[in-house]
């Protein structure tokens, strides 16, 4: 074990997969796979999520808020280790698990902006062996990300990220909000306006807040209303467009599929397969030749 300066007690093993140094905002992700053994944490500024990636059931002691808990946790189950909260564990037998840590600020904030909650009550319960498959599709989401060659945008990642401290937020806090419903979509303006927007930055790494700031609205808020305006998320909306970009270049210059792939804001031949492929079908070479 270490301490490191924000006083954080940690594994000293080192994660399988990391998205330390992806870029991402307010998130961090990591795979562990650890041998029968024990840890201690203390997130002085950080919500952690812990969720089991373990082929068989791991018997697991697990001591959090003066509370102990023991049982067997199962692939899907997962834990809440809320910020300065000691936290220690003992487990049995070979353990693999998806740890997911949120910044407490940006908590914060989303509870302010997007449920207009008083972030100073703000109170994150400790959570033991629970199922929620809406937290454990977002949580395998970002895996996925995770296990990219090349993950995708900040857009897919903040659009994520939001829907995941949503969820925190509805279910795992001491006094529940109210979301709030947002129905009819965006003014044809303001959809005018974003849309504009994306298609100006085709080629930058567009993120939600960028959008989102642009109407002077939460980002949760914004997606939601988005999607109901024209039938797909801002993350879809915007790899679409990419697509549609690269098919002109394509069939009106003779760049290489590289420089168009970073044109349109792929950031690699690959990337630009990946999407184009999965959109029309085939992939740029054959586009260009067909």
């Amino acid at each position: 074990m270490k301490m490191t300066a924000n006083h954080q007690l940690e594994c000293t093993s080192l994660p399988v997969l990391s998205s330390r140094n992806q870029g991402w905002e307010n998130i961090l992700v990591e795979q562990f796979q650890h041998p029968a053994g024990e840890g201690r944490t203390y997130y002085s500024d950080e919500h952690a999520i812990c969720l089991s990636l373990a082929p068989r059931p791991v018997g697991l002691l697990q001591i959090q808020g003066g509370k102990i808990h023991q049982g067997l946790y199962a692939k899907g189950d997962f834990g809440i280790i809320p910020a300065k909260m000691p936290f220690f564990a003992r487990w049995d037998s070979d353990d693999r698990f998806l740890q997911i840590r949120l910044a407490s600020r940006f908590i914060q904030s989303v509870a302010r902006e997007t449920l207009d909650t008083n972030p100073d009550r703000l109170e994150l319960l400790p959570v033991f062996r629970i199922r929620d498959p809406q937290i454990e599709a977002i949580s395998m989401m970002l895996l996925t990300e995770l296990q990219q060659e090349h993950p995708g945008s900040r857009l897919y990642i903040d659009s994520l990220t939001n829907v995941l401290a949503v969820n925190l937020l509805r279910q795992y806090v001491a006094i529940k909000p109210k979301l709030p419903i947002y129905e009819g979509g965006l003014p044809q303006r303001q959809l005018l306006q974003v849309l504009d927007y994306i298609d100006t930055h085709l080629d930058r790494d567009i993120k939600l807040a960028d959008l989102a700031r642009l109407l002077d609205m939460s980002q949760f808020h914004f997606s939601h209303l988005f999607k109901q305006s024209i039938g797909t998320s801002p993350y879809q909306y915007l790899i679409q467009q990419r697509v549609e970009r690269a098919k002109q270049l394509l069939k009106q210059t003779d760049q290489s599929i590289m420089d168009i792939a970073l044109e349109s804001g792929f950031n690699s031949h690959s990337h630009l397969s990946k999407q184009f492929r999965q959109i029309t079908g085939m992939t740029p070479k054959a586009y260009r030749a067909n």
